[in-house]
């Protein structure tokens, strides 16, 4: 049960009815085209459809706030297909734990047969298991794209709630009808939506509720936290903020997070602010610090009745302020009340490269049960059921010197059929196939006459695959997949009635093995720092990487350091701990370590004084490109720069810039270069979008409003570690004569030792 189930459902009832306009209203059936006009030759009566209102009648909207849920967004993989045999489509709604519903629309946009028997055919549509909707399937709209808007009774929502639609279709009146039939058929579009509008309720002030209000993981939405500094903030207290922003980066995992700063608390959202008795950020009176303190406390800029809340984090000086970011980050399961005075914390010992949790192992097999959060993911019914989908993360580093192919070990259990058909397993790695299995017919010659207890016998199949993954189609985010398709087993008309009994999983001990996979690979590589923060997340608790920020950053610049370590928390599911802050004049104390570089106002000064050898380097009012031929020109790429080109530019310029470190071999910089600050949220929006971060890549990613360009202009260099034999082997590859000398020689070297080992052999024979 939820917290304060008895204030919540009195909210929602209250939403109820005010959504209602205090009074039961008529529910009758409306079909409607796409254009949203009342179709006249659909029943009154057959359907819990609320009647859409005309466009010229005024409408009373429900009080709260109003958001549109897409369906992709409800997890759904593109339009969702009801058929015959698998006549359901499934929708996931997630309510906050500090929202109501008070209101809900389902906007149903489909398509259906042309074929039907429409007197005996409809759509029901189930909230949480109840129906709330029956919409027929009429003649007139047979073929043609329906848009049904259905009103849901917001009395029946949780945190989590689920949402069917489920076919019931006929073609015949024959009592031999066949479900297998394909005019059995409704899509439903991706267009549809579900309109949600809920209203805000009160927490208590409870530091047990965190990270609520602050993430939810009922909310699928990005998620944007501002954060409250203090004007000026120094590098102690950014990096107190960004070991919380790593924190939360983590918690949002595939939402995405963004991290705003400002100097008061803003007025409509929950906010985390960070105060030293010194540098205390406006609108905030705290009194007396007593010491390291996490507090929740209702948002002083925010009506109290908005339910908006404060975190601060507060300390008598910068290393306090850091005790109680650890602890937040650390201990927050030991919090309690709406405050709490740390006392010490530890941190723990140092972590080993390649440990973050969100990465697969790679020194032993993976199994799928330590892939996947609920082992129920690995299982499904139906005869085309939906995709099993395995998700794993890898170090993008791995090299395969000695093999080309990753092992994965696949076994299965599946309902099996009666006799050999059409049944397979498809195998998938990142969209792309892999091997298709038939499904083989139980075999009831022997197993299963030797159980006398009926419960342990039956017709489920167990099968198992070697599959040879191709090392090419290993990236560093990858989503294997397994579809099931279960054949017609209908010999003939009226010869067997089809049932909903097909099952098949994927067993959790399945597993794949890199563990002959070593680190090695080629920087600079962008594409490596935009999927995974390579090689700054080789330490998961950025262990190795200096932030090197302005000397006196702005508020923007603020936010791209407190987002990109949300980002770094998102790779690799651990928060920044050991993470290092500094500012562009005490950059030279960070020789050793990955340097991430904020390239605008002092740090872009510091761009230009590692020199003209970067592959850009941008100003104010100018830009400097290095050159490098275009590919296919012909001529053998040089190991140094093409040539530069300098030009004036009064427009904006943000780019992505990755070079080796101009302070130790082998370590990397990536800096986040642009001519203003403002043109940083360019760079983070790329970053945050799935859909564009899969173009930045090279050494240079130059991004122009919606336009990214990755370019490779500067010189490469290795890290990682190979065995003496792979390292040459790997050298002598890069040069075909070199390959085809040493194929002669080890020839050479062979035939010479058969053949004196034949001689000896010999030579034993005739002493004796």
């Amino acid at each position: 049960m939820r917290l304060f189930t008895q204030v919540r459902w009195g909210t929602v009832l209250l939403g109820g009815l005010l959504a209602c306009g205090g009074a039961a209203l008529p529910l009758e059936s409306t079909a409607q085209k796409s254009t949203g006009a009342p179709s006249a030759a659909t029943p009154a009566a057959a359907s819990s459809v609320a009647t859409l209102p005309a466009a010229n009648e005024a409408t009373s909207a429900p009080a709260g706030e109003a958001r549109d849920l897409s369906l992709s967004s409800m997890g759904s993989y593109g339009p969702i297909k009801l058929r015959g045999l698998d006549p359901t489509g499934y929708m996931n709604v997630s309510v906050r734990n500090d929202e109501v519903v008070t209101a809900a629309r389902l906007k149903l946009i489909y398509t259906y047969s042309p074929s039907l028997i429409y007197e005996l055919s409809h759509l029901k549509v189930y909230l949480n298991g109840e129906v709330v909707a029956t919409l027929p399937l009429d003649k007139e709209h047979a073929g043609q794209t329906v848009t049904r808007y259905v009103d849901l009774d917001p009395r029946l929502f949780t945190d989590f709630n689920r949402l069917n639609v489920q076919m019931i279709a006929h073609y015949t009146l024959d009592h031999c009808e066949d479900p297998y039939h394909s005019s059995l058929w409704t899509d439903i579009s991706p267009d549809t939506a579900l309109t949600l509008t809920t209203s805000h309720i009160g927490l208590p002030n409870s530091l047990a509720l965190l990270p609520a209000p602050f993430f939810d993981r009922r909310d699928n939405r990005r998620l944007t936290v501002p954060f409250v500094l203090p004007a000026h903030a120094d590098a102690s207290t950014l990096r107190a903020a960004g070991v919380v922003s790593s924190w939360l980066g983590a918690l949002a995992a595939w939402r995405g997070a963004r991290f705003p700063v400002a100097q008061t608390p803003p007025a409509d959202a929950h906010a985390i602010a960070f105060a030293l008795p010194n540098a205390m950020p406006q609108g905030l009176n705290l009194g007396e610090i007593k010491g390291p303190t996490v507090w929740v406390m209702p948002n002083p800029s925010s009506p109290p009745e908005s339910g908006r809340k404060l975190l601060v984090l507060a300390g008598r000086d910068a290393k306090e302020l850091e005790l109680a970011a650890n602890a937040l980050v650390l201990g927050q399961a030991g919090m309690s009340g709406d405050q709490a005075i740390v006392k010490s914390v530890d941190i723990g010992p140092a972590r080993r490269p390649y440990d973050a949790p969100n990465w697969a192992p790679v020194d032993r097999p993976v199994h799928f049960k330590d892939l996947v959060t609920d082992p129920g993911q690995l299982q499904v019914s139906g005869f085309n059921p939906p995709v099993i989908r395995v998700d794993m993360r890898l170090p993008p580093d791995l090299f395969a010197w000695a093999r080309h192919s990753v092992p994965l070990n696949v076994s299965y259990r599946y309902t099996a059929p009666s006799y050999f058909n059409d049944s397979v397993l498809n195998v998938s790695v990142n969209d792309q196939l892999l091997r298709s299995v038939r499904l083989r017919p139980a075999d009831n010659t022997g197993t299963d006459r030797q159980f006398n207890v009926p419960l342990l016998s039956g017709a489920e199949a167990r099968g198992e695959e070697e599959i040879r993954v191709p090392a090419l189609r290993i990236g560093s985010a990858n989503q294997f997949q397994f579809q099931f398709h279960m054949d017609s087993q209908k010999t003939g008309l009226c010869v067997s009635s089809a049932t909903d009994s097909a099952r098949a999983a994927i067993d959790p001990d399945s597993s794949i093995d890199f563990s002959q996979f070593v680190h090695y690979t080629t920087l600079p590589n962008l594409a490596f720092f935009a999927g995974s923060g390579f090689p700054f997340t080789r330490m998961a608790d950025l262990a190795d990487t200096a932030v090197v920020i302005p000397d006196a950053p702005d508020a923007k610049e603020s936010e791209a350091i407190l987002t990109l370590l949300g980002q770094m928390g998102r790779w690799s599911g651990l928060s920044s701990l050991r993470v290092a802050l500094v500012p562009t004049s005490a950059v030279e104390s960070m020789r050793d370590r990955d340097l991430l570089v904020i390239g605008t106002g002092s740090g872009a000064q510091l761009l230009a004084k590692w020199g003209k050898g970067l592959p850009m380097l941008i100003d104010r009012s100018e830009n400097q490109l290095s050159l490098r031929e275009p590919p296919g020109s012909g001529r053998k790429e040089a190991s140094g720069d093409a040539g530069h080109a300098a030009m004036s530019v009064n427009g904006s310029t943000a780019a992505f810039v990755g070079f080796q470190s101009p302070y130790a071999k082998g370590k990397s910089v990536v800096a986040l270069a642009a001519n203003s600050s403002d043109q940083l949220g360019n760079l983070l929006e790329v970053l945050g979008d799935d859909a564009r971060v899969g173009q930045i890549g090279g050494d240079l990613t130059v991004v122009r409003q919606k336009q990214v360009t990755a370019l490779t202009v500067g010189d490469t260099y290795n890290v990682g570690h190979l065995p003496w034999y792979a390292w040459l082997w790997v050298r002598i590859s890069r040069y075909p004569a070199l390959m085809a000398i040493a194929g002669i020689l080890a020839g050479l070297f062979v035939a010479l030792t058969v053949f004196w080992a034949l001689g000896r052999l010999a030579a034993r024979r005739l002493d004796r």
